[in-house]
Protein backbone atom coordinates (compact mmCIF):
# COMPACT_ATOMS: atom_id res chain seq x y z
CA UNK A 1 0.00 0.00 0.00
CA UNK A 2 1.39 3.41 -0.95
CA UNK A 3 1.04 6.76 0.84
CA UNK A 4 -1.99 8.01 -1.14
CA UNK A 5 -3.81 4.67 -0.71
CA UNK A 6 -3.26 4.74 3.06
CA UNK A 7 -4.74 8.25 3.27
CA UNK A 8 -7.67 7.17 1.12
CA UNK A 9 -8.29 4.24 3.47
CA UNK A 10 -8.17 6.53 6.52
CA UNK A 11 -10.45 9.10 4.86
CA UNK A 12 -13.08 6.44 4.17
CA UNK A 13 -13.09 5.71 7.90
CA UNK A 14 -12.95 9.44 8.84
CA UNK A 15 -9.63 8.95 10.63
CA UNK A 16 -6.66 11.24 11.09
CA UNK A 17 -3.25 9.69 10.35
CA UNK A 18 -0.51 9.44 12.94
CA UNK A 19 2.99 9.67 11.43
CA UNK A 20 5.91 9.22 13.83
CA UNK A 21 9.48 10.12 12.82
CA UNK A 22 12.65 8.38 13.98
CA UNK A 23 16.30 8.75 12.95
CA UNK A 24 17.74 5.55 11.48
CA UNK A 25 20.66 4.16 13.47
CA UNK A 26 19.97 5.96 16.75
CA UNK A 27 20.69 4.54 19.24
CA UNK A 28 21.65 1.69 16.89
CA UNK A 29 20.37 -0.13 13.79
CA UNK A 30 18.92 -3.04 15.74
CA UNK A 31 16.82 -0.68 17.87
CA UNK A 32 15.65 1.17 14.74
CA UNK A 33 14.41 -2.12 13.27
CA UNK A 34 12.52 -2.91 16.48
CA UNK A 35 11.18 0.66 16.68
CA UNK A 36 9.57 0.40 13.23
CA UNK A 37 7.61 -2.66 14.36
CA UNK A 38 6.70 -1.14 17.72
CA UNK A 39 5.45 2.09 16.11
CA UNK A 40 3.42 0.12 13.56
CA UNK A 41 1.82 -1.88 16.36
CA UNK A 42 1.07 1.18 18.48
CA UNK A 43 -0.93 3.39 16.16
CA UNK A 44 1.39 4.55 13.38
CA UNK A 45 -0.44 4.76 10.05
CA UNK A 46 2.73 5.71 8.17
CA UNK A 47 6.32 6.07 9.44
CA UNK A 48 8.88 8.71 8.53
CA UNK A 49 12.44 7.41 8.72
CA UNK A 50 15.28 9.93 8.76
CA UNK A 51 18.53 9.15 6.96
CA UNK A 52 21.41 10.48 9.11
CA UNK A 53 23.05 13.48 7.47
CA UNK A 54 26.03 15.62 8.50
CA UNK A 55 24.41 19.02 7.91
CA UNK A 56 20.69 18.70 8.67
CA UNK A 57 19.56 22.30 8.19
CA UNK A 58 15.86 21.75 8.89
CA UNK A 59 16.37 19.75 12.07
CA UNK A 60 16.47 21.03 15.62
CA UNK A 61 18.96 19.95 18.32
CA UNK A 62 17.26 16.65 19.22
CA UNK A 63 17.23 15.22 15.69
CA UNK A 64 20.62 16.76 14.86
CA UNK A 65 22.12 14.99 17.87
CA UNK A 66 20.47 11.70 16.86
CA UNK A 67 21.88 12.01 13.31
CA UNK A 68 25.35 12.77 14.68
CA UNK A 69 25.28 9.69 16.94
CA UNK A 70 24.16 7.49 14.03
CA UNK A 71 26.89 8.87 11.73
CA UNK A 72 29.52 8.31 14.41
CA UNK A 73 28.49 4.65 14.38
CA UNK A 74 29.01 4.55 10.61
CA UNK A 75 25.35 4.30 9.56
CA UNK A 76 24.99 4.66 5.78
CA UNK A 77 22.03 4.80 3.39
CA UNK A 78 22.56 1.11 2.53
CA UNK A 79 22.13 0.20 6.22
CA UNK A 80 18.91 2.23 6.41
CA UNK A 81 17.49 0.56 3.30
CA UNK A 82 18.36 -2.91 4.63
CA UNK A 83 16.23 -2.15 7.70
CA UNK A 84 13.36 -0.92 5.51
CA UNK A 85 13.53 -4.04 3.34
CA UNK A 86 13.20 -6.22 6.42
CA UNK A 87 10.49 -4.07 8.01
CA UNK A 88 8.14 -3.99 5.01
CA UNK A 89 7.88 -7.77 5.20
CA UNK A 90 6.70 -7.53 8.81
CA UNK A 91 4.48 -4.44 8.98
CA UNK A 92 1.81 -3.07 6.67
CA UNK A 93 2.77 0.57 7.16
CA UNK A 94 4.08 2.76 4.30
CA UNK A 95 7.58 4.03 5.07
CA UNK A 96 8.55 7.56 4.05
CA UNK A 97 12.24 8.35 3.79
CA UNK A 98 13.36 11.77 5.04
CA UNK A 99 16.65 12.78 3.44
CA UNK A 100 18.48 15.88 2.28
CA UNK A 101 19.18 16.35 -1.42
CA UNK A 102 22.96 15.86 -1.35
CA UNK A 103 22.85 12.03 -0.97
CA UNK A 104 20.35 11.89 -3.86
CA UNK A 105 22.50 14.12 -6.07
CA UNK A 106 25.65 12.18 -5.15
CA UNK A 107 24.18 8.85 -6.26
CA UNK A 108 22.16 10.25 -9.15
CA UNK A 109 18.38 10.70 -9.03
CA UNK A 110 17.52 7.55 -11.01
CA UNK A 111 19.94 5.31 -9.09
CA UNK A 112 18.78 6.64 -5.72
CA UNK A 113 15.09 6.18 -6.54
CA UNK A 114 15.68 2.67 -7.84
CA UNK A 115 17.56 1.78 -4.64
CA UNK A 116 14.85 3.03 -2.29
CA UNK A 117 12.03 1.54 -4.39
CA UNK A 118 13.68 -1.90 -4.31
CA UNK A 119 13.96 -1.61 -0.52
CA UNK A 120 10.21 -0.97 -0.21
CA UNK A 121 10.15 2.76 0.50
CA UNK A 122 6.79 4.36 -0.40
CA UNK A 123 7.41 8.09 -0.02
CA UNK A 124 10.17 10.67 0.09
CA UNK A 125 10.59 14.00 1.91
CA UNK A 126 13.51 16.23 0.86
CA UNK A 127 13.38 19.37 3.05
CA UNK A 128 16.12 21.33 1.28
CA UNK A 129 14.79 20.88 -2.26
CA UNK A 130 12.88 23.99 -3.40
CA UNK A 131 9.88 23.64 -5.69
CA UNK A 132 11.72 25.39 -8.53
CA UNK A 133 14.34 22.62 -8.59
CA UNK A 134 12.09 19.64 -7.81
CA UNK A 135 10.77 18.85 -11.29
CA UNK A 136 13.37 16.20 -12.20
CA UNK A 137 12.94 14.35 -8.92
CA UNK A 138 9.14 14.60 -9.03
CA UNK A 139 8.91 13.24 -12.58
CA UNK A 140 11.40 10.42 -12.05
CA UNK A 141 9.79 9.44 -8.74
CA UNK A 142 6.30 9.38 -10.27
CA UNK A 143 7.57 7.11 -13.04
CA UNK A 144 9.08 4.62 -10.58
CA UNK A 145 6.23 4.76 -8.03
CA UNK A 146 7.72 6.82 -5.19
CA UNK A 147 5.59 9.68 -3.84
CA UNK A 148 7.53 12.89 -3.18
CA UNK A 149 5.90 14.88 -0.38
CA UNK A 150 6.56 18.61 -0.57
CA UNK A 151 6.70 21.00 2.37
CA UNK A 152 4.68 24.19 2.81
CA UNK A 153 6.18 26.76 5.20
CA UNK A 154 4.11 29.18 7.31
CA UNK A 155 5.75 32.03 5.38
CA UNK A 156 4.64 30.72 1.95
CA UNK A 157 2.54 33.07 -0.18
CA UNK A 158 -0.94 31.95 -1.35
CA UNK A 159 0.44 31.52 -4.90
CA UNK A 160 3.31 29.36 -3.67
CA UNK A 161 1.01 27.28 -1.47
CA UNK A 162 -1.16 26.58 -4.52
CA UNK A 163 1.87 25.62 -6.66
CA UNK A 164 3.28 23.27 -3.98
CA UNK A 165 -0.12 21.70 -3.35
CA UNK A 166 -0.48 20.98 -7.06
CA UNK A 167 2.91 19.23 -7.30
CA UNK A 168 3.09 17.37 -3.98
CA UNK A 169 2.44 13.63 -4.13
CA UNK A 170 0.81 11.48 -1.43
CA UNK A 171 0.04 14.39 0.88
CA UNK A 172 1.22 17.92 1.66
CA UNK A 173 3.58 18.45 4.60
CA UNK A 174 2.61 21.65 6.42
CA UNK A 175 5.41 22.96 8.62
CA UNK A 176 3.68 24.33 11.71
CA UNK A 177 6.44 26.74 12.78
CA UNK A 178 9.10 28.94 11.27
CA UNK A 179 12.54 27.53 11.98
CA UNK A 180 13.77 24.01 12.63
CA UNK A 181 12.14 20.89 14.05
CA UNK A 182 11.84 20.56 17.81
CA UNK A 183 9.50 20.34 20.74
CA UNK A 184 7.29 23.42 21.32
CA UNK A 185 5.22 24.18 24.42
CA UNK A 186 2.27 25.43 22.37
CA UNK A 187 1.14 25.39 18.76
CA UNK A 188 1.07 28.55 16.67
CA UNK A 189 -2.54 29.58 16.07
CA UNK A 190 -1.61 30.53 12.50
CA UNK A 191 -1.57 26.82 11.67
CA UNK A 192 -5.37 26.79 11.80
CA UNK A 193 -5.58 29.53 9.14
CA UNK A 194 -2.92 27.83 7.02
CA UNK A 195 -4.86 24.58 7.11
CA UNK A 196 -7.99 26.40 5.97
CA UNK A 197 -6.08 28.05 3.10
CA UNK A 198 -4.55 24.75 2.02
CA UNK A 199 -7.87 22.90 2.09
CA UNK A 200 -9.29 25.64 -0.14
CA UNK A 201 -6.39 25.23 -2.58
CA UNK A 202 -6.36 21.42 -2.79
CA UNK A 203 -8.24 18.25 -1.97
CA UNK A 204 -4.99 16.41 -1.18
CA UNK A 205 -4.45 15.30 2.43
CA UNK A 206 -2.47 17.67 4.67
CA UNK A 207 -0.08 16.50 7.37
CA UNK A 208 1.17 18.91 10.05
CA UNK A 209 4.62 18.50 11.60
CA UNK A 210 7.47 20.31 13.42
CA UNK A 211 6.92 21.06 17.10
CA UNK A 212 4.12 18.70 18.16
CA UNK A 213 5.19 17.36 21.53
CA UNK A 214 2.21 15.82 23.34
CA UNK A 215 -1.23 14.22 22.80
CA UNK A 216 -3.08 17.49 23.58
CA UNK A 217 -1.26 19.33 20.77
CA UNK A 218 -1.85 16.40 18.41
CA UNK A 219 -5.60 16.57 19.13
CA UNK A 220 -5.59 20.34 18.60
CA UNK A 221 -3.97 19.95 15.18
CA UNK A 222 -6.50 17.27 14.23
CA UNK A 223 -9.40 19.45 15.42
CA UNK A 224 -8.07 22.31 13.26
CA UNK A 225 -8.56 20.10 10.21
CA UNK A 226 -5.28 18.22 9.62
CA UNK A 227 -5.46 14.85 7.87
CA UNK A 228 -2.24 13.71 9.59
CA UNK A 229 -0.22 14.60 12.67
CA UNK A 230 3.56 14.16 12.35
CA UNK A 231 5.63 13.82 15.54
CA UNK A 232 9.43 13.67 15.44
CA UNK A 233 11.64 15.21 18.12
CA UNK A 234 9.45 14.09 21.02
CA UNK A 235 9.71 10.47 19.81
CA UNK A 236 13.43 10.65 18.95
CA UNK A 237 14.12 12.06 22.43
CA UNK A 238 12.25 9.21 24.16
CA UNK A 239 13.89 6.53 22.04
CA UNK A 240 17.37 7.86 22.88
CA UNK A 241 16.87 8.10 26.65
CA UNK A 242 17.96 5.29 28.93
CA UNK A 243 18.61 1.82 27.55
CA UNK A 244 17.36 0.73 24.09
CA UNK A 245 14.74 -1.41 25.89
CA UNK A 246 13.44 1.49 28.00
CA UNK A 247 13.48 3.75 24.92
CA UNK A 248 11.37 1.28 22.94
CA UNK A 249 8.92 0.96 25.83
CA UNK A 250 8.68 4.77 26.06
CA UNK A 251 7.89 5.25 22.35
CA UNK A 252 5.34 2.43 22.43
CA UNK A 253 3.41 4.15 25.24
CA UNK A 254 3.80 7.63 23.75
CA UNK A 255 2.73 6.55 20.26
CA UNK A 256 -0.32 4.77 21.62
CA UNK A 257 -1.29 7.93 23.58
CA UNK A 258 -0.83 10.14 20.50
CA UNK A 259 -2.96 7.86 18.32
CA UNK A 260 -5.69 7.68 20.97
CA UNK A 261 -5.74 11.48 21.19
CA UNK A 262 -6.53 11.86 17.48
CA UNK A 263 -8.87 8.88 17.18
Amino acid sequence: MNVAQRFQQLKQNSKCAFIPFITAGDPDLETTAKALEILAHNGADLIELGVPYSDPLADGPTIQAAATRALQKGVRLEDVLAIVKDAVNKVDVPIILFTYYNPIYYRGVEVFLKQIKEAGVSGLVVPDLPLEEAETLLNSAAAIGIEVILLVAPTSSPERIKAIAQKSQGFIYLVSVTGVTGIRSEMATGVKDLLTSLHQATDKPIGVGFGISDPEQAKQIKDWGADAVIVGSAIVKRLASGTPESGLKAIAEFSYALKQAIS
